[in-house]
């Protein structure tokens, strides 16, 4: 495991004693003047920096699409989407009003921290068996940012507000770094004890969650009975386990809690989403980066297929399986039947295309993804894909143009920005990969890098003085981020 840097872990652990372990978080009505929106942002996107340098991700478009696009649907509806609309006034940032991250762990865990952050453990996937219940435990995290409970939790503690909103976000950092024990084993017992208590919401703050998080499931057409619905299996499956998924030691599941969820639920009206194909397909995906080998996940899915021979999620999970096992032949086939009953899934023609580059028969793949964009050219795994397309076939210049175009609507990917550098120096642009080297970095908060990539910039530029006037530019603000994040972090 990586460790922490050590300007949060001092922090995290300075912070850890046994007289702030008193200032749980509690709801209150004057956090705006305690700790600001801006500074909310501000602070969430430096811990989100630092907490993309620190666990490993899913880069899966499949999947931060699915993430993305579901949660927005959820924000559409909710009290959080005011609230960022105005982060987005005072701050200047642009339209997109979230950032997501999605931890490569098979712990149960999802939250929502202050500027807009939203984390998705893989975990969480296997754990909700319907999109439903998926969607219960966004709405309930999203809750928590629209009540800004962890500007609330900090609104008795004057002198130390900024520090202590650093310790809350700091101990999801090492929660997610080391899936619990890991990271928390790098600070002595009882501070990783008062830390501990320092990340639980109030009880009234759990309540206030579910309450707002049942009527926000409503609102965006989910069956808002999905929620204690989940909640009970949760206590099921878990009432014996000596250790428990973070998400159920941050936010404890009892009696009182599912049937005080069971009883709101039940006074909507009936009706609303309980699942959808597309989120079984995603899930699916999910199970497979989890299982031990890809035969391991074909014999499963081909169990549930013998079961029930129209199971198309069980086709389409046997399928992937066998692309990552090599059994081509048999993918192909699996996939012509899907294909056959939804021609315009896009689920089903990127996984074709994938076995055709995995196949090597890249015209076919180049059609099909060329045929998709122009009925879903906004699509961002198909343009992912497109890519990927471009590259396997050795035309860089045209990724790189891919690239800048997938860069306008996902201007803060760390992803993008890694393939962008890459692109660029393929293409023989190399003042462009240090520039998109320093971006990648930046947002994965090592800003001494960042800045260094804009010196090797600089120096390539030469006698280009508009280019090398840009480039300081850059740099500068960067400076300034990087004063700012120490400032905040003390």
């Amino acid at each position: 495991m990586t460790f922490l840097r050590p300007t949060l872990l001092t922090l995290a652990c300075l912070l850890a004693s046994p007289g702030f372990a008193d200032d749980l978080p509690s709801l209150g009505d004057a956090s705006s003047a305690i700790v600001s929106p801006q500074q909310e942002y501000q602070l969430g996107r430096a811990w989100l920096a630092m907490l993309r340098s620190q666990v490993s991700q899913l880069n899966d478009p499949q999947l931060k699409d699915y993430v993305e696009s579901s949660v927005y649907k959820l924000v559409e509806t909710s009290q959080v989407s005011t609230s960022l609309y105005t982060l987005v006034e005072t701050s200047q940032v642009s339209d997109r009003r979230l950032e997501f991250i999605l931890i490569n762990s098979p712990q149960l865990n999802a939250f929502a921290a202050p500027g807009g952050v939203v984390g998705v453990n893989g975990g969480l996937f296997l754990n909700a068996q319907t999109e439903g219940e998926y969607a219960s435990v966004l709405a309930h995290e999203l809750a928590h940012l629209s009540q800004r409970h962890f500007a609330r939790g900090v609104e008795a503690s004057q002198r130390m507000q900024v520090p202590m909103m650093a310790a809350l976000l700091a101990g999801i950092v090492i929660a997610a770094a080391g899936g619990g024990d890991a990271g928390i084993a790098t600070i002595a017992g009882s501070q990783a004890a008062a830390l501990q208590e320092q990340r639980r919401f109030s009880r009234q703050n759990e309540q206030e969650a579910d309450r707002i998080g049942i009527l926000n499931l409503e609102k965006a057409g989910y069956d808002p009975r999905s929620m204690p619905t989940m909640f009970e299996r949760l206590m099921r499956q878990y009432r014996f386990d000596a250790k428990p998924p973070e998400f159920l030691l941050t936010h404890p599941v009892t009696e009182s809690r599912i049937a005080d969820t069971r009883n709101r639920a039940e006074q909507a009206k009936p009706g609303g989403i309980e699942d959808s194909m597309r989120y079984q397909l995603i899930r699916a995906r999910v199970q497979l980066i989890y299982e031990e080998t890809p035969g391991l996940g074909a014999k499963r899915f081909r169990a549930l297929l013998d079961e029930n021979p129209k199971n198309d999620v069980a086709r389409y999970g046997l399928a992937i399986a066998q692309i990552k096992g090599g059994q081509l032949n048999e993918a192909r086939e699996n996939l012509k039947q899907l294909l056959a009953k939804s021609p315009n899934e896009i689920i089903y023609n990127l996984a074709q295309v994938d076995l055709d580059i995995t196949n090597n028969r890249l015209p076919d793949a180049q059609s099909r993804v060329d045929r998709m964009l122009t009925q879903f050219p906004g699509n961002y795994p198909l343009n992912q894909v497109r890519v990927d397309l471009l590259l396997k076939q050795n035309r860089a210049a045209d990724a790189e143009k891919a690239l800048d175009s997938l860069l306008k609507s996902r201007p803060d990917d760390p992803d993008v920005w890694y393939q962008v550098a890459e692109t660029r120096g393929l293409s023989g642009n190399i003042i462009g990969l240090h520039q998109a080297r320093a971006e990648y970095f930046a947002l994965v908060g090592d800003y001494r890098q960042a800045i260094q990539q804009l010196d090797f910039a600089k120096r390539k530029a030469g006698n280009n003085f508009p280019l090398s006037s840009r480039i300081d530019a850059r740099q500068r603000e960067l400076m300034e981020q990087e004063r700012m994040v120490k400032d905040m972090m003390g």
